[in-house]
């Protein structure tokens, strides 16, 4: 009842609301994926429509920036996956794809007695570079915003994401035996870093 009114004052599309629906309805019956695009697919309803719900409500839903959000938003939730193996296969989850695995040759057993192997250490610097790409493929959606606040906490955010992958590295990808976080000292780093990309912007 809430949520009505304000999708009624800023004229807001029901479909990521849908596209959110959708992810919570797959949480409850699939627990790992076979391939990447599978992967993909549910960061397009788990995260993608948070970014489009943002952009709608700051009037800058261009096609270009929409692109951009995408791109932060499943960087992020990529990064989250690989900071949180542990704990997700622990609660009955794998979002590192089947046919990745695979390619590294890391087996079943492993996977099921949280192994770290050199195959297991290949395979995560692989997700880590490549979630580090699609990420990097949107962090210049700030430029494409108007005003300082909400281009600054995008910035933020990707800077985050980020971060978490640069942890990850910074452990040897050893994940099951390590969760890899930001510290303290990193957010404050990164929140002047945003603030003075933020005035800069501003400035132009």
């Amino acid at each position: 009842l809430a949520l009505q009114q304000t999708v009624a004052d800023f004229g807001l599309d029901r479909q990521p609301f849908d596209n959110l629906l959708e992810a919570f309805s797959i949480d409850q019956s699939v627990h790992r994926y076979d391939t990447f695009d599978q992967l993909l697919g549910y960061c397009r309803n788990s995260a993608n429509p948070v970014g489009r719900i943002v952009l709608q409500l700051t009037g800058g839903c261009d096609e270009s920036a929409v692109v951009c959000s995408d791109a932060i938003c499943t960087g992020l939730q990529l990064a989250n996956f690989l900071q949180d193996v542990r704990r997700d296969h622990d609660a009955g989850r794998v979002y590192l794809p089947r046919e990745d695995l695979e390619r590294f040759g890391y087996d079943e057993t492993s996977l099921a007695n949280q192994v770290t192997t050199d195959g297991f250490l290949e395979l995560m610097r692989f997700e880590v570079d490549r979630s580090r790409e699609i990420l990097d493929g949107g962090r210049r959606l700030p430029t494409l915003l108007s005003g300082f606040r909400v281009p600054m906490m995008i910035d933020l955010f990707a800077r985050g994401g980020a971060k978490i992958l640069d942890r990850i590295e910074a452990i040897g990808f050893r994940v099951w035996e390590q969760r890899p976080v930001v510290r303290r000292r990193d957010v404050a780093s990164m929140v002047m870093r945003a603030l003075v990309s933020g005035l800069t912007r501003t400035l132009r």
